[in-house]
């Protein structure tokens, strides 16, 4: 079934909204993008999501020529370059959750403290080296910290999350955030254990059909 322009700028408002609900961002610090047609549809930047519109849902196409009556997020080259390297990604949901936040500060990854790390596909969550929002350098850097994952930290910065649907992002963000506090929560006590990469890649494959199941993809 094809999702509509309408829905899809929709559900990226809702979802803005909801990642404030759910507590992994604040104000309006995140973005969120949906590939849709010949390029993707992102949130605008520094519009309060409650007051969002479909119309104010910005197009931008895979050149970055830009469709709306807004300006798009701050953020969007990193949409647009995740996007055009992973074509199979559908989604993608930048946040900036307390603790995954609180890690990225001090340039940690999450490694493998918990079996669920697998659900970003390997046996961390790799941190990105800083660079100022917005630049090329920082878009080049969560390129290559998401190769062969589905989520990355971002130094001094924040979290990213993708998927195949606006709804397995948003699934895969709040999972970020937990694993990232559990690991917050080990460092009071020590550094933590950490499972093996071979049991990782064992929990990979019986995993292989878990997560989220959605009835149709958001784009």
């Amino acid at each position: 079934m094809t999702v509509s322009d309408r829905d899809v700028r929709q559900a990226i408002i809702d979802a803005c909204i909801q990642m404030n609900e759910l507590g992994i961002n604040q104000g309006t610090s995140g973005n969120i993008s949906c590939r849709h047609g010949d390029g993707m549809l992102i949130s605008p930047t520094s519009t309060p999501y409650d007051t969002l519109q479909p119309e104010d849902i910005v197009f931008m196409g895979w050149d970055g020529a830009v469709d709306g009556r807004l300006p798009p997020s701050s953020e969007w080259r990193f949409h647009l370059d995740i996007m055009k390297a992973r074509p199979e990604v559908n989604a993608v949901v930048h946040a900036h959750p307390t603790y995954c936040t609180t890690i990225a500060i001090m340039g940690r990854k999450i490694p493998a403290i918990h079996y669920m790390v697998a659900v970003a596909g390997g046996s961390d969550i790799r941190c990105a080296p800083y660079a100022t929002f917005g630049t090329a350098e920082l878009s080049a850097h969560a390129v290559e910290a998401l190769r062969d994952r589905k989520a990355c930290l971002l130094a001094q910065h924040g979290m990213i999350a993708v998927g195949s649907s606006l709804a397995q992002a948003m699934w895969l963000a709040v999972e970020v955030e937990t694993l990232a506090r559990q690991y917050h929560g080990a460092l009071q006590i020590g550094e933590p254990p950490i499972l093996s990469d071979e049991e990782i890649e064992n929990v990979i494959k019986r995993m292989a059909s878990y997560g989220l199941r959605d009835k149709e993809a958001a784009a």
